[in-house]
């Protein structure tokens, strides 16, 4: 038994992080499927793609929540925190191998950083862009993207705003969140407040109010 297990949403600041694993015998059936990297693929291609991976292949997915990664974040970096996720995922699945993308610079540390948090022994195989190297873990990065996609979908009905991609690079996703601080002083749910853009955007907004004060005197 072979696994693959990968990330969507490690980066954004509004949304959940979505981790994924793909257990199979043998990744012939998924080469069938033509499965590529998540990011390589239309919105429509990995919608479809999903049910089929999930019809032959056992699979687990964990979504955690933005205030959750704050949490752990007070706790652990980034880079151990994705690790221990991974090994979560790779101990209910079980494999003699299992596949992963790399989340640290350091391909080996990232593999150990696995390998300690396992009840059991298996053979991890840690690569940078392992989601283009290995199917099952093209597998799991499409599955964890399409449920962040998922995701993100609820969330921008419950805030009631087009939130864009969530990540920071996206205008529309900043647009929104300096609308809903203007608007309330505060961020909106499933924003991850220790990420430096929203530490930076609540700055920006409070020196605004304090100079908006300022200038209100007489």
């Amino acid at each position: 038994m072979i696994c693959g297990v990968d990330e969507a949403g490690r980066g954004p600041v509004i949304g959940p992080m979505v981790v994924a694993g793909v257990a199979i015998e043998s990744d012939a059936l998924l080469r069938k499927l033509n499965v590529r990297d998540s990011k390589k693929l239309t919105a429509e291609r990995r919608e479809a793609l999903a049910p089929e991976i999930r019809k032959v292949a056992s699979h687990e997915v964990h979504v955690i929540p933005a205030e959750n990664i704050d949490e752990m974040r007070a706790e652990m970096t980034l880079n151990e925190f994705e690790a221990q996720l991974f090994a979560t995922i790779i101990e209910q699945l079980h494999p003699e191998i299992a596949y992963v993308d790399s989340a640290d610079v350091d391909e080996f540390e990232f593999r150990r950083a696995i390998a300690r948090r396992l009840p059991f022994d298996v053979e991890i195989v840690s690569k940078h862009g392992a989601d283009d190297l290995f199917p099952v873990v093209s597998a799991a990065s499409i599955l964890a993207k399409v449920r962040r996609d998922d995701e993100m979908r609820r969330i921008e009905a419950e805030l009631g705003g087009k939130i864009g991609s969530g990540y920071s690079h996206d205008q529309e996703t900043i647009a929104f969140l300096e609308k809903w601080i203007h608007e309330k002083g505060s961020l909106p749910p499933h924003t991850r407040a220790s990420w430096d853009t929203s530490k930076r955007l609540l700055s920006a907004a409070g020196t605004r109010k304090l100079d908006e004060f300022g200038g209100a005197k007489p």
